[in-house]
């Protein structure tokens, strides 16, 4: 196991909240640089893997842009270009809503559903997370990072 101080080089840090506050922010750049590598294996994105999950979420029902937008990970993606990749893929579909021609609906594909199927089984494998921590011990970083957001 590799501590922060060791990966960053850092001998001490002011307190252990700061020190947690940037061990988050490595953790979650290092988890963000093992989900590219992944991804790009696979011809998308980690970006566009969260839009085709939300899709799959709404299935069979169409979903907005801003549902879409209001449900991501990472909110500052520039979600027209997502789409636009995603439909040029033919991952998903778009089409205008009827009753609001500016709105538009989005709808994950067979294409789509069965490149998540592909994936799924190979994401749980890929993180090992299993190995690394437990049910519980996960539960309860789930809980300390909940109450650190609120």
């Amino acid at each position: 196991m590799i501590t922060i101080e060791e990966a960053i080089k850092q001998k001490k840090f002011s307190s252990e909240l700061h020190k947690l506050v940037v061990n988050i922010l490595y953790t979650s750049s290092w988890v963000e640089r093992l989900h590219q590598r992944f991804f790009k294996q696979h011809g998308i994105t980690a970006q566009q893997y969260n839009v085709l999950r939300i899709l799959r979420g709404q299935y069979p029902n169409a979903a907005s842009v801003g549902i879409v937008l209001d449900r991501m990970i990472d909110k500052s993606s520039n979600i027209t270009r997502l789409v636009d990749k995603l439909v040029a893929k033919k991952y998903v579909t778009r089409t205008e809503n009827p009753e609001n021609r500016r709105m538009q609906q989005l709808l994950i594909t067979s294409a789509g559903l069965q490149l998540l199927a592909t994936l799924d089984p190979l994401i749980d494998t890929q993180f090992n997370i299993s190995e690394k921590i437990t049910e519980e011990e996960a539960e309860k970083l789930n809980d300390m990072l909940d109450r650190l957001r609120s």
